[in-house]
């Protein structure tokens, strides 16, 4: 069995319980509206040694400011930098977007970066030449880059885009294999949507493809994102033995 690393997207319940069954989240705050970088450090001084932290990018980089996730800023942008964010274009709202989500990251000493893209940044040539650009020059400090397409996107496109790029494919499993990287990232979106519970039998069925995938030599993130996350994610770590679950 490869190394796992499960956990939730989000915290289902408060920080202090979530320690106490898990080593690691996927913080979705940071998509939103990223932390200032004081909290972040204090998030980090909080959870216990060994902890482990991923992130989603702020939604300046991969939604365009069209997308209902926008109602959720703090701070609404002004309205002449809409148009500039989104579909990581090479604009100043998107740089500064990133070197934001990086010192966040930073902070909390993140393993990895969680780009999801919209099912409307479709495999065009426009949108790939964005995406290039963007991930030749984001600094990343030896971090996971993971790219969670969307849509329609042609499997040998995709691989061919994380090879060059060295990004981690992040996929649900049971939708679609992981076509390259360093590491394997499972995000579990519920096999009928959100509301969805995982039965025992798939759970044991993500148990085979987590090592099938990563082989013994990567390791597999396994990441729960529906409503009952914290239960499924127990009861994977129960039939994989591990942690206290």
């Amino acid at each position: 069995m490869p190394e796992l690393i499960v956990g939730c997207c989000g915290w289902p319940v408060a920080r202090a319980r979530y320690f106490e069954h898990f080593g690691a989240v996927e913080l979705q705050d940071t998509f939103y509206q990223p932390p200032s970088v004081e909290l972040a450090d204090k998030w980090r001084r909080q959870a216990p040694p060994g902890f482990r932290f991923t992130l989603k990018a702020w939604q300046l980089i991969t939604h365009a400011a069209s997308s209902p996730t926008y109602r959720r800023l703090k701070k609404p942008l002004p309205e002449e930098q809409r148009a500039a964010c989104g579909f990581f274009r090479p604009t100043a709202p998107v740089q500064a977007a990133w070197e934001h989500t990086l010192a966040v990251a930073r902070a909390l000493k993140a393993e990895a970066v969680i780009f999801q893209c919209p099912a409307s940044f479709r495999p065009e040539p426009r949108h790939i030449a964005q995406l290039e650009a963007f991930f030749r020059q984001a600094a990343r400090d030896d971090r996971l880059m993971v790219w969670e397409p969307r849509g329609p996107w042609p499997a040998e496109t995709v691989r061919a885009l994380c090879r060059r790029h060295e990004l981690v494919h992040c996929v649900d499993p049971f939708q679609a294999p992981p076509l390259y990287g360093p590491a394997v990232y499972f995000r579990l979106h519920g096999r009928e949507g959100y509301r969805y519970r995982y039965a025992d039998e798939e759970l044991a069925r993500l148990a085979e493809m987590a090592e099938r995938y990563g082989g013994g030599r990567r390791p597999v993130y396994v990441m729960f994102n529906n409503v009952f996350m914290m239960e499924d994610a127990r009861r994977f770590q129960r039939l994989c033995g591990l942690g206290p679950g």
